[in-house]
């Protein structure tokens, strides 16, 4: 297939939700799927995955082997999310990387858009039409299928991925062409995030302009009156955080370790153990299956002790 552009997926640039009143029509909302971007092939009956970066998965996820037969073009190039849920129902990253060949998991792929179908490039049409033929051009099989839209109303459908404990949105805009390999504001990410507070235990020694300061706090929750270890925190801090809160740890150093099991070798090297004394409001992503903090960001300290916090 002779194409007129890179293979590449287009990336959504972060924000916030557009305002739809200011132009009614204007964007399209999709939920973001926490999952493994995907580029699918089709080619007279054959099926290729490829990640973003280029490689060839195929052979990793058999069981998209028979999606070409659901697919009604001899060829075409499909924009995907791979996705692997939980026994909730809900989509993990981290079972992501554990799926494949071999796995008890089976993946799920959401069809979102079309980039050429039979040797013909779609890349330049509207958002809107590509998202009708992609319609019409998937049948949906037990592992994938295009994902609902809606033109408008994207706060409802935040909310709701907030209440389900899903990432967030994508918002389109119903007149944007798809940019290969480009991240465009013509596609938002608006991702839901968590607050919670969590008990600093230790802090990882800083490197370049941080030298002076810190790498990162790692901190755990109190659980069933012990500590247990959570991950790392290594953002959300201004220059005057950084210091005060180098102050406030070199002074309560200890040479044991608070958590009630060491973490991992990668957050031990370098980790300086603090009393578990201090507690900072963090906002994250979301638990990891190991009961890690995902995409972690400092807040603020938090006026309470840790016996306050304590589950």
């Amino acid at each position: 297939m002779t194409l007129s552009f890179p293979v590449l997926p287009m990336k959504a640039a972060m924000g916030t939700l557009p305002d739809d009143a200011a132009g009614p029509g204007q964007w399209a909302y999709e939920i973001k799927w926490d999952g493994y971007r995907t580029l699918v092939f089709v080619n007279d009956g054959a099926v290729r995955l490829q990640s973003t970066s280029g490689r060839d998965v195929t052979e990793r996820w058999p069981e998209f082997a028979e999606l070409a037969g659901s697919v009604n073009a001899s060829t075409a190039i499909l924009d995907a999310e791979l996705v692997v849920f939980d026994d909730e129902g809900k989509p993990r990253f981290d079972l992501v990387q554990q799926s494949g060949v071999g796995s008890d998991r089976e993946a799920v792929l959401h069809l979102f858009d079309v980039l050429a179908v039979d040797g013909t490039d779609i890349v330049d049409h509207p958002y809107i039409d590509r998202r009708r033929l992609l319609d019409s051009l998937i049948e949906p099989g037990d592992n994938w299928l295009v994902p609902a839209h809606r033109i408008g109303d994207g706060a409802a459908l935040l909310a709701a991925t907030a209440e389900q404990g899903l990432e967030g949105v994508i918002a389109k805009r119903t007149d944007s062409i798809y940019r290969p390999g480009s991240r465009s504001k013509d596609w938002v990410k608006i991702k839901n995030r968590v607050v919670i507070d969590l008990v600093v235990g230790g802090y990882t020694a800083g490197a370049g302009n941080r030298s002076t300061t810190f790498g990162a706090l790692l901190v755990g929750q109190m659980v069933d009156g012990e500590l247990r270890f959570a991950g790392g925190v290594g953002t959300g801090f201004d220059q005057a955080t950084l210091r005060d809160l180098t102050s406030r740890l070199g002074a309560i150093e200890t040479d044991e370790c608070p958590f009630a099991t060491l973490p991992p070798p990668k957050h031990r090297r370098g980790a300086h153990w603090v009393e578990p004394s201090i507690v900072a409001t963090v906002e994250i992503a979301e638990f990891t299956n190991d009961g890690h903090v995902r995409h972690a960001s400092f807040i603020e300290l938090r006026d309470v002790s840790p016996g306050d916090l304590a589950g």
